[in-house]
């Protein structure tokens, strides 16, 4: 077993607990900057690993009936079908192609980028919407914007593993502005299981999965987390994402250039 990938794993779990942004932001550039893993393998594994963990994540928030199911679903109606196509797609232009994993590499770039505006502007976002409440969507117009929102999460999700974590939470406080924090935080836990584990199996389809580096992942990200979480109260809020948000734009500049 990888002592340096046990290490990662904790790093990324402490991180992970401490702000709570998804793992996916951090470990797939990692494992491509880093260890040098091909794009497409890096995305799989962690979309397998994020299917795992967020699991138990639901379990939680379901008992303290913080998901909103109504919400879930529209999002599924339109992520899973968007997955499965994305799928579909890279296994016909061959997820493991060097132009691929060029095209993924641009892809996890564009979504930690996304991960830094949601981090930074979330806040501001919500008191935009909330501010005139004709900028709030109702009724079928709602439904059909959080239907979309799923699918375009979807496509991002299954290319680059980024995306069901921070960014679906900013896409749920722009349409759904009186949901509480607790709330947010569970529906978008919720959505993002079937559609990490159907992106996981479009990659176990493609071959992109490897299961040893993901047993080694878990290894060292679950004490992590833990940690991760216990800390957090010690450590200001501003100033944790503030650094996570500057390390991530780093990674993907990192990632373009």
């Amino acid at each position: 077993m990888n002592i340096t990938y046990v290490a990662s794993g904790f790093a990324v779990g402490l991180l992970v607990g401490l702000t709570g942004v998804g793992g996916g932001s951090l470990m797939t550039p990692l494992l491509t900057l880093l260890f040098g893993i091909n794009p497409a393998v890096a995305v799989g594994t962690d979309l397998a690993f994020a299917s795992v963990t967020k699991v138990a994540g639901t379990a939680a928030h379901r008992v303290g009936g913080t998901v909103q199911w109504r919400v879930v679903r529209l999002l599924c109606w339109g992520a899973i079908p968007a997955a499965i196509l994305a799928a579909v797609m890279l296994k016909y232009f061959g997820a493991l192609d060097k132009e691929i994993a060029q095209f993924i590499r641009y892809s996890i770039a564009f979504s930690v980028l996304l991960t830094v505006i949601s981090l930074v502007y979330r806040r501001r976002m919500r008191e935009w919407v909330q501010a005139k409440p004709s900028r709030q969507l109702s009724g079928a117009r709602l439904a059909a914007a959080t239907v979309t929102a799923g699918a375009i999460l979807g496509v991002l999700v299954t290319v680059s593993s980024i995306g069901a974590g921070a960014v679906g939470a900013t896409v749920l406080v722009l349409l759904y502005p009186r949901l509480s924090a607790a709330e947010i935080a569970g529906t978008d836990i919720a959505y993002a299981v079937p559609l990490t584990a159907i992106a996981a199996f479009g990659h176990w389809w493609l071959g992109s999965i490897d299961w040893m580096l993901l047993l080694t992942l878990l290894v060292g990200s679950v004490p992590g987390i833990t940690v991760g979480s216990l800390a957090a109260k010690a450590v200001p809020e501003k100033i944790a994402r503030g650094l996570l948000a500057v390390t991530l734009t780093a990674v993907a500049a990192k990632l373009i250039f």
